[in-house]
């Protein structure tokens, strides 16, 4: 018997607080209408006009009937949301789709459609539904933007009931959301060589064989069209079936991206801004690479490397570059600045050496860190850096002695071996992507010419 005094109790208190939500949704024009009601009620004692009793009552009663009528009014409706594309690049847009779907038995009266989305997507839809039929559906959609990378949560959709009166209005939200991946440009790079690279894949420097030894032979059953010189007689004999050897399996030739994200070495902010750049560059690089057949990583200054399934970091199998791309694209696009101040960390990781390409993208060097990037030149089998100058970017009145040092750290990591460009101010990847490939040819002819001249 106490149970159910304290469920009443408890129903009681929910029903309450259900009327004062419902008063609380009342319109300026609802309000309006009480407050005049009640001042044609108050003039009609003070004057002795029940008429005007009459009209007061009518404009205060109005706005209360229409409150609880709308509280009363139990819409089984379900939404949905889907995103097309649900990972856009930045500067490009996305289709947001909505579905409103009522599964009740009885028509829904006026509904208004709202989503939250964050102020740099752009301004919250609104969508008017005059009226879903039982087991109707509505669907509509609105488009989304932004120049900044980053992930944005979109929802939860909120259904906002209003009166035909329009004299109260209450809002009801669904609990789901969704996140919205806004990743770094990518450009299209063109197809060079660097040193480094292995000929094609397969045909790398590192290759693993099947065939070590014949106690080591890993047979494999007879396919249609298989060499029968490749025929291994005892494991046919042990398997009572004809058994061929292994092919040789073949090695991807391996990249490593490194992004230097050191907060000391960028200035400035936004989507023009040094640091954007280097992401985008370093986005475009991966990219380029993993099409062109690469197992690859990004690395960055802090020596936490994506993917990092296996314990090099790299990406296997043409399944594992795809899953790996959107993990890279997902963890550049969420990227930001380190409190590290130098590069050791990222040496680290590199000092025990792969014999692949390294393209770096760095920001301001300074004497020592520069050293430590030229030192990253001699466990790999080509090196790739692009240096940007942040003071210059962002506009920033410079040292007159800054061009000079900074082609003093230029010459730092050409002598280490690397292919070094410095990025002036809203450079094109695609353009320095050339450039490098010039630069290494010409790098290479001179030293073949020093190479023949020295002899004679």
């Amino acid at each position: 018997m106490s149970f159910g005094a304290a469920g009443q109790a408890e129903a009681d208190r929910g029903e309450q607080s259900g009327l004062r939500t419902a008063l609380a949704g009342l319109t300026t024009r609802g309000r309006s209408f009480l407050a005049a009601g009640i001042a044609a009620a108050i003039c009609s004692y003070v004057l002795g006009q029940s008429d005007l009793l009459r009209v007061g009552l009518l404009l205060a009663v109005l706005p209360l009937v229409c409150a609880t009528v709308l509280y009363r009014t139990r819409y089984r409706v379900a939404g949905s949301r889907r995103l097309s594309p649900g990972r856009v690049p930045a500067g490009s847009e996305a289709r947001v789709h909505l579905r409103i779907d009522n599964v009740s038995r009885l028509p829904t009266g006026l509904l208004m459609l709202q989503d939250r989305v964050p102020y740099v997507l752009g301004p919250r839809p609104r969508f008017v539904l005059d009226r879903v039929e039982a087991g109707g559906r509505r669907e509509v959609s609105y488009r989304v933007r932004s120049d900044l990378r980053g992930r944005y949560p979109l929802g939860p959709l909120q259904l906002r009931l209003s009166d035909p009166f329009g004299l109260c209005e209450l809002t009801r939200s669904f609990s789901t959301s969704d996140t919205l991946t806004v990743i770094p440009r990518v450009e299209p790079l063109p197809p060079v060589r660097f040193s480094g690279e292995a000929k094609g894949y397969g045909d790398g420097r590192q290759r693993s064989l099947a065939l070590a030894g014949e106690d080591d032979v890993i047979p494999r059953g007879y396919r249609y069209g298989d060499d029968l010189r490749r025929v291994h007689w005892r494991s046919t004999a042990r398997y009572g079936e004809l058994m061929v050897r292994r092919e040789e399996q073949p090695q991807r030739s391996r990249c490593t991206v490194l992004l230097d994200t050191r907060g000391a070495a960028f200035r400035g902010a936004g989507p023009d801004s040094a640091f954007e750049w280097a992401v985008s560059g370093a986005a475009s690089a991966l990219v380029h690479m993993l099409e062109r057949g690469f197992s690859v990583r990004l690395l960055t200054d802090t020596g936490s490397s994506v993917p990092g399934e296996g314990a090099d970091g790299f990406a296997g199998t043409s399944q594992e570059s795809a899953d790996a791309a959107g993990l890279m694209m997902d963890t550049l696009a969420v990227i930001d600045h380190s409190d590290g101040t130098g590069l050791s960390r990222a040496y680290d990781v590199l000092r025990g050496g792969n014999e692949g390409l390294l393209v770096a993208f760095f920001g301001d060097l300074d004497e020592e860190q520069a050293s430590v990037a030229a030192k990253m030149r001699q466990r790999s089998g080509g090196a790739v850096a692009f240096v940007l100058d942040s003071g210059a970017w962002a506009g920033e009145p410079s040292d007159p002695d800054a061009p000079d040092r900074a082609e003093e750290r230029l010459r730092l990591l050409r002598e280490a071996g690397w292919t070094a460009l410095s990025v002036p101010r809203g450079a094109s990847v695609n353009e320095l992507w050339r450039q490098a490939d010039r630069a290494r040819n010409d790098a290479a002819a001179i030293s073949g010419a020093r190479g023949e001249g020295g002899p004679a």
